[in-house]
């Protein structure tokens, strides 16, 4: 078996990833792996045999793919972020990734460890392998050149005996705080104005107007002025059905259909009148809606309030549907591929609507090949243009750091000319889960021969603790200082743990956890920071102790 898995490494990663998968989705006392598990039964495997791996482009083709789908989707919630807390997210970053390099710098005092050994440490203990390579283009540039096989060997080492536990320090880090803290991922979710958080389900309710002021002021007055957060739909005027636009103004008697939260839906009926039973959604015969598909690459990309659809259409969206979520629409809101909108229109112009968004069910599930290899190849650029920084020390962003900045930037364009950068929910989805495995399986096999190995001598096993250790410690004191201290939400917090250790199990965990994309958006609003920060920082350390 041995043999025709190391012959094979096609079927070797498709083992990985049956055995995995199925094992991550089993529940231990209301918890589960997720897709981690893919890495653990990969490191089972490699452990058995040291050519029991899988060759080095899988790794690196899951780790590319996962972090420029990350980074597509989760580009407009970054930015954002950055106008709000992102400075205060990546400022505890850095100040955990200080610690780090001083819990390495305690480890490497207590253990007599090498300089290379230590940098190798903090590497892998922090799972960075740009960090790694950055290692070894320092060795080589301290040595001028002449560097003996035993210096890199050294650094490796101490990488991959602190790496497995990398991944499952800051998982075993969550899972303790989420049960500690009784942490309540989707109320605490539904409290938040983020972009990607889980929503509060929308109704629908027809509401009799009865007071005598409503028609002062029109639709979107009224809504400004006492800052509804509704959609207005139909309006039944006597025995006349319309459908009002923003411009137009209500009247005591009307019966008018209104979406939005309860909550919102009753703030709006205090205002203008009373609750009623009547359905005026039922008559559809000249008023209709519908659901379609935004298949159009010409609609997506564009701002909602700029396909001017009541002026061109008289339509009005009243919902938006994206992934298993429902949104209230406005006008700034950037419409995707994939989207589902509910819009209502005289039936006529229904045909001219579906034809207009496209509503193809078959082009969304398909992958647009030149926006997406053209922008992972912009990423794979940018990540080996060697950056130089002050010391003599060079910096490259590496197979993760370069795709991942580029689908930030393209993310939040989301399109250039006739070119949309974004890709469909399910695509990107399918995508970065196929990604995340390829990851997952190609890191556990080639650590796991390795990993065991070691620690046939005392000093491996030390290493493996010592990495464990400092991995728990910071992932346990960032929870801690980050909800407790800082008041960061658990949704978002999660994801900047593995932000921080640049580790695509853990934010596979995390994202399980909390059944929403929210730890994508923490993972990626200080992965950039977090990356580059593992890189100097090593380089540094390894110069002050060599």
């Amino acid at each position: 078996m041995v043999k025709i898995l190391t012959d094979n490494p096609l079927l070797l990663l498709f083992v990985v990833a049956a055995i995995g998968y199925p094992l991550g989705r089993i529940k231990i006392k209301g918890s589960s792996l997720g897709v981690a598990a893919v890495l653990f039964v990969g490191l089972a495997v490699g452990a058995i045999h040291p050519n029991l791996k899988l060759p080095e482009i899988v790794y690196v083709l899951g780790l590319a793919t996962f972090v420029y789908t990350i980074g597509l989707a989760s580009g407009p919630a970054f930015m954002a972020s950055l106008r709000r807390e992102g400075i205060r997210n990546n400022l505890l970053v850095i100040g955990m990734l200080l610690l780090a390099t001083v819990l390495t710098l305690v480890a490497q005092r207590l253990l007599h460890l090498k300089a290379t050994v230590t940098a190798g440490l903090f590497a892998g203990c922090l799972t960075s392998t740009p960090a790694l390579a950055g290692v070894l283009e320092t060795i080589k540039h301290l040595k001028m050149g002449v560097v003996p096989d035993q210096l890199l060997a050294e650094a490796v080492a101490g990488y991959s005996l602190a790496y497995p536990m990398g991944a499952i320090g800051g998982v075993l880090a969550i899972s303790l705080v989420q049960k500690l803290w009784k942490v309540r991922y989707a109320d605490e979710a539904r409290s938040l104005d983020i972009p990607g958080a889980a929503t509060q389900a929308l109704s629908r309710a027809t509401i009799h107007v009865t007071w005598e002021g409503a028609s002062r002021q029109t639709i979107t007055e009224l809504s400004r002025s006492y800052k509804w957060d509704v959609v207005f739909g139909r309006v039944r005027r006597g025995n006349a059905f319309l459908l009002p636009g923003p411009g137009d103004r209500l009247q005591a008697k009307d019966l008018v259909t209104v979406v939005g939260t309860d909550s919102e839906l009753w703030r709006v009926t205090a205002v203008l009148g009373e609750m009623s039973e009547e359905e005026i959604t039922l008559d559809r015969s000249k008023y209709d809606y519908r659901r379609i598909f935004v298949s159009n690459p010409r609609v997506a990309g564009r701002k909602l309030g700029s396909l001017n659809l009541f002026e061109r259409f008289g339509a009005t969206v009243t919902r938006v549907r994206r992934g298993d979520d429902d949104f209230l629409p406005h006008d700034d809101m950037v419409v995707e591929l994939g989207d589902r909108v509910r819009v209502v229109a005289l039936q006529e112009r229904m045909p001219e609507l579906t034809s207009f968004f496209g509503d193809s069910y078959r082009a969304v599930s398909e992958i647009d090949i030149l926006s997406f290899s053209l922008g992972l190849a912009l990423g794979l650029l940018l990540g080996i243009v060697p950056i130089p920084l002050p010391g003599g020390i060079t910096l490259k962003l590496g197979f993760a750091g370069g795709p991942l900045i580029v689908a930030l930037i393209l993310g939040t364009v989301e399109r250039t000319g006739n070119i949309v950068w974004s890709l469909p929910y399910g695509a990107n989805m399918t995508l970065r889960q196929t990604g995340l495995v390829l990851l997952l399986a190609g890191i556990g096999t080639r650590a796991g021969y390795g990993f065991v190995s070691t620690f046939a001598n005392g000093q491996g096993v030390a290493i493996f603790a010592a990495g464990a250790a400092i991995t728990f410690i910071v992932a346990l004191v960032t929870l801690w200082v980050g909800h407790r201290i800082m008041k960061i939400p658990m949704n978002l917090l999660v994801g900047m743990v593995a932000g921080l250790h640049t580790q695509p199990a853990v934010l596979g965990y995390a994202l399980e956890q909390t059944g929403n994309d929210l730890p994508n958006i923490g993972y990626a609003s200080v992965y950039p920071v977090a990356t580059i920060g593992k890189i100097v920082l090593v380089q540094v350390l390894l110069t002050l102790l060599m």
